[in-house]
């Protein structure tokens, strides 16, 4: 089997990381596959890297740009990342900062450090990443890098409101992702940029509003996942950047 370079998956600890990162490995398609989490618990469902040729699991608090520029440096003698996926992405709970998240429902509910931590988690991270994975990816075989993004950060879709902080950092993270797609078309040509929405999956993330999901639009993390991967084997760098769901299907930006 040829093997595919390198695969880097960012956010492993989450229901949706974990489940790249195994479905990678399962691959047997990669020299090297590398899962981050900013919490790496020994002997956690997520730590198979330790009975699993060509897994590592990482623990990097990648909220601090200078540790994810030197993990980066550190990795530039790996050889060339094929495939990145960041899985980074906050809905509810708290915060790194111990913010309280909801997503809001009346403009009342509006609040400068709610917007700050959805901002920091949804659209600084990724930026980070996107800024300093490019040396990386850079080479002569096609790579993709992907981010968990969301139909509600779809400006064009947006016919509900509400969910002000979320909706807002996932389209910002889109604009950001369809702005550096230009860049990188002109220095790392063999790059697909993509944001990906998954549907609403079975994860922690989802849980408070499952009960108006219809059970068949509820997916699970192998579903939603393997559509990912399914679908980036068909982009191709100079058709980018895509915002697609899970079905494949374009999502206006």
């Amino acid at each position: 089997m040829t093997m595919k370079g390198n695969a880097l998956v960012i956010g492993v600890s989450g229901g949706l990381g974990r489940e790249v990162y195994r479905q990678l490995l399962a691959t047997g398609q990669y020299k090297t596959v590398i899962g981050v989490s900013r919490h790496v618990k020994q002997k956690s469902a997520a730590d198979i890297s330790h009975f699993i040729s060509g897994a590592k699991l990482v623990e990097l608090d990648y909220s601090k740009e200078s540790l994810v520029k030197s993990f980066c440096q550190e990795l530039e003698n790996t050889g060339q990342f094929t495939r990145v996926v960041c899985c980074s992405g906050v809905l509810h709970g708290s915060s790194a900062d111990g913010a309280k998240l909801h997503p809001e429902k009346r403009l009342e509910e509006l609040s400068a450090n709610m917007l700050s931590a959805y901002f920091d988690t949804n659209t600084v991270i990724p930026a980070l990443w996107l800024r300093y994975l490019l040396p990386l990816v850079q080479g002569p075989l096609s790579s993709d890098v992907s981010f968990f993004s969301a139909r509600v950060g779809s400006i064009e879709d947006n016919r509900l409101g509400g969910w002000y902080g979320y909706r807002a950092s996932k389209a910002a993270l889109n604009m950001l992702i369809k702005t550096a797609q230009v860049e990188y078309q002109r220095r790392a040509k063999n790059v697909s940029l993509v944001c990906y929405h998954p549907g609403t999956v079975d994860t922690a993330l989802s849980k408070p509003f499952q009960n108006n999901v219809k059970p068949e639009k509820l997916f699970t993390c192998e579903f939603s996942v393997s559509r990912l991967l399914m679908h980036l084997n068909k982009v191709q760098a100079e058709k980018g950047p895509y915002f697609i769901d899970w079905n494949g299907k374009e999502i206006p930006w």
